[in-house]
């Protein structure tokens, strides 16, 4: 979409607060100290968990890097914007250029995933690190700065490995750092984050995204941090005996596909010994942990430039990780250990914790309304800022994700997971069964229910695509859409008014 001028009637704030986003890339929500999970080691994570607002139950718009991304940085979702699963996004409005028309100086330091990559996406300042596997250079292109920091130094990115190690199907992705510790890639992101906030010039006020490649496999830690699990009792993977006989068949070709791929992300879970999974699962903990040192030192160099004080800081993951659980691993499925992310907020005089339903798609809304930016009528997501303040507010009843053809809704006693083009879904009663191990989509007992919130899906599905239809034609602000008011005419609400259906 075209960019265009703010509303002539926006007036910033006096005093607009320095905005920092720190995201990581693949980090399951059971994965910080501070939340009960005493087999990490996340002193830093713990810190922004003790300072501000931890927000328990956070779901992720999308199962994969790009479909979550573009969701979360446009406020779109998925049947708004095309963007389904790895495709180019870079032409939609994000809210990153708001902030910048409204005078914040924006900088990306680390994975941001724009599709096409360099492009700059309201940031006036980017440097650029994708997946650490990424084979553009070998392709023929031009490689990210992370890799160019490597040639400058006579060093490659690693790759391939799956070709050249006998006994890189034995490792399931857990290969510690094999390079000086400040070659690794999140090692960069921190090192680089840190060089900006203490050199940066300049008196506007700043948005800077900080995007770590970690956890994503490889799982790859420094191997000081692998050092720290080693004797630690891991947690047991999620699974029963057949349990995927009553899954859709799209469950057992992930796990063929990923058995049999030929890049290094191949992996076969179903061979695993529980050995194989604890040290899989320690090589993964690692990498958070290694990433942890890296937010702790991006927090130190904001504390010392005096921004952190008065600075909204968010911290999140773009989506999670499967680890074993259900003889699965990574992503594209809509199970809790994928969507259901690690969401923490801290604002000056914010601290606590959420049990309410929140989405990802709130960051966006929660940002602007920070830096006293009109919210544009397309986001979809709400701002959590009467949460920031203590005010009342009502809890979401569902969240929503979609990827590629799956569409999944859930609620804190249900989770349903629509199959476009296909008679098999899933279908969790989440109160008996938290695990999500007995698909009940064919379960005559609960086809009520099934039917109700097939029902309320419809309902949201139709009410998000016509309230942004405006978007859609190419319109930005306010979109004058008729929705049913209190004289329930066909003219409808003013355009002051928005709907109140529970989704917006």
């Amino acid at each position: 979409m075209l960019e265009s001028n703010l509303p002539r009637e926006m007036h910033m704030p006096q005093n607009r607060p320095h905005i920092i986003l720190i995201m990581t890339d693949q980090q399951r929500f059971d994965t910080i100290g501070a939340w009960g999970c005493d087999y990490m080691v996340t002193p830093n994570i713990d810190r922004l968990a003790e300072e501000g607002v931890s927000f328990r139950q956070a779901y992720c718009p999308g199962a994969t890097c790009i479909a979550s991304r573009a969701a979360i940085f446009t406020g779109m979702y998925p049947h708004t914007t095309g963007v389904y699963s790895f495709n180019n996004w870079g032409k939609h409005r994000n809210w990153v250029q708001d902030l910048n028309a409204a005078g914040y100086f924006c900088a990306n330091i680390g994975k941001m995933h724009f599709s096409p990559r360099d492009i700059a996406g309201g940031f006036h300042e980017r440097v650029i690190v994708e997946n650490p596997t990424n084979k553009t250079l070998d392709n023929g292109g031009a490689d990210d700065d992370w890799g160019r920091f490597l040639t400058h130094h006579g060093q490659k990115r690693p790759n391939d490995r799956q070709r050249s190690d006998p006994d890189w199907l034995d490792k399931y992705q857990g290969v510690p750092w094999h390079l000086e510790e400040r070659f690794h890639s999140d090692v960069f992101i921190g090192d680089a984050a840190c060089a900006w906030i203490r050199n940066h010039q300049g008196d506007k006020p700043i948005f800077m995204q900080v995007g770590f490649t970690g956890p994503h496999e490889p799982w790859d830690p420094l191997q000081r941090h692998l050092d720290l699990y080693s004797g630690k009792q891991m947690p047991e993977r999620v699974r029963r005996d057949g349990e995927l006989d009553d899954k859709p068949p799209q469950h057992r070709a992930r796990q063929q596909f990923q058995a049999e791929v030929n890049n290094e992300a191949r992996i076969d879970v179903t061979r695993a010994a529980d050995d194989d999974i604890g040290r899989m699962k320690r090589h993964y903990y690692a990498n958070i942990t290694t990433v942890d040192e890296k937010l702790g030192e991006v927090m130190a160099a904001l504390e010392e430039r005096g921004w952190l004080e008065d600075s909204l800081l968010v911290f999140c993951s773009d989506h999670g990780e499967l680890l074993g659980d259900h003889d699965l691993a990574y992503k594209w499925l809509m199970y809790d250990p994928v969507v259901h992310v690690p969401l923490i907020v801290r604002y000056p005089g914010a601290a606590g914790s959420v049990d309410d339903l929140v989405s990802l798609m709130d960051i966006g809304p929660t940002i602007l309304e920070a830096a006293g930016v009109e919210i544009p009528d397309y986001c979809e997501g709400r701002s959590l800022g009467p949460y920031l303040r203590g005010e009342e507010m009502e809890g979401r009843e569902f969240v929503f994700a979609e990827d590629n053809y799956l569409v999944m809704m859930r609620n804190k006693d249900w989770k349903l997971v629509y199959y476009i083009g296909q008679e098999e879904g899933e279908l969790y009663d989440l109160g008996q069964d938290p695990d999500e191990l007995y698909n009940l989509w064919s379960d005559p007992q609960v086809a009520q229910s099934k039917a109700k919130l097939l029902a309320e899906l419809l309902a949201w599905m139709t009410s998000s695509n016509y309230w942004a239809s405006g978007y859609k034609r190419g319109e930005r602000g306010r979109n004058r859409m008729r929705w049913p008011g209190r004289d329930n005419f066909l003219q409808g609400m003013s355009e002051n008014e928005r709907p109140r259906d529970g989704y917006f």
